[in-house]
């Protein structure tokens, strides 16, 4: 049994280092006081950086990432240091990051108690990030080996395409964390839908922490809205409708965490002996189509 903690986060404007520092750890520490060993933030969470901009920079799609490129080797430090005091796993969001190629990528680390872990790239792009940001697909699929589990990683639009999920779990994942930052009901439902889809397929979880709140300084972060869940498949012993969790309420006032015990043991099981076997039949749908 693991205890998780998704964030439904507001997007607040911190003007100063310290500032930002100060709420990314005092954020931390609830989850922490709540008994959570894994904690999720979610997409673009690490854009709030850019509230250290001046007002000009960061009302700027284009001038906003790259002006805050020097800010992310201290966050990844920040971060690593959260997870190694609270002897967590902390997967803190994503933002964007310049590659050697010239080319910007939305990426979200993973922190353990031992340091980083690694990353994982959005690699399905949506139309803001390719026709208006600019921000380029990654390659690749990482699972991350914890003690917790073996985890992955799909963000936002990710979830919504189905071979994605499907190789993480035939790679062992027992656990996809779904970062999402989405500016509409319907987009949170689409990731929401794609998320617990996922997790029906595969028989395996899926934790999702959304973005929430206004906020107008940010051309990227200006409207967000969402609820934090946590999905599993629907079966024996698990919720009817494969909803083992979710936050209060679309919009609210401030952050706030929703924390839940998961027994990936139990999921496993489902695997082995549910009512349906969608993990085990998955390849003969492609017999059937010949």
């Amino acid at each position: 049994m693991i205890r998780v903690a998704a964030c439904q986060y507001a997007i607040e404007l911190h003007e100063t280092w310290d500032a930002y520092a100060g709420h990314l750890q005092a954020l931390c520490a609830e989850a922490v006081d709540a008994g959570a060993r894994l904690l999720l933030l979610p997409e673009y969470a690490g854009l709030v950086l850019s509230g250290q901009l001046s007002a000009r920079q960061r009302g700027d799609l284009g001038t906003s990432i790259a002006a805050m490129g020097p800010l992310i080797e201290p966050w990844k430090a920040l971060c690593a240091g959260i997870a190694k005091r609270w002897n967590v796993y902390l997967q803190p969001g994503t933002l964007p990051v310049l590659d050697d190629d010239g080319l910007y990528r939305n990426r979200a680390w993973l922190f353990g108690p031992q340091g980083c872990l690694g990353y994982q790239d959005k690699l399905m792009m949506t139309r803001f990030e390719r026709e208006q940001w600019g921000i380029a697909a990654g390659q690749g699929l990482q699972v991350f080996d914890t003690e917790l589990g073996r985890l992955g990683i799909l963000v936002c639009y990710d979830n919504e395409f189905p071979l994605l999920a499907r190789r993480l779990a035939e790679q062992g994942a027992d656990l996809i964390l779904a970062p999402s930052c989405t500016d509409t009901e319907a987009g949170y439902h689409r990731v929401r839908i794609g998320a617990q889809a996922r997790a029906l397929e595969n028989q395996i979880a899926v934790l999702q922490s959304p973005t929430v709140g206004r906020a107008p300084w940010s051309p990227a972060l200006d409207e967000n809205i969402g609820r934090a869940g946590l999905f599993v498949p629907p079966d024996h012993g698990m919720p009817g409708d494969g909803v083992m969790a979710l936050s209060e309420g679309l919009d609210p006032v401030g952050s706030q965490w929703l924390v839940c015990d998961l027994d990936l043991e139990e999921v496993r099981r489902v695997r082995r002996e549910g009512q349906v076997f969608t993990w085990r039949d998955w390849p003969e749908q492609f017999e059937r189509m010949l």
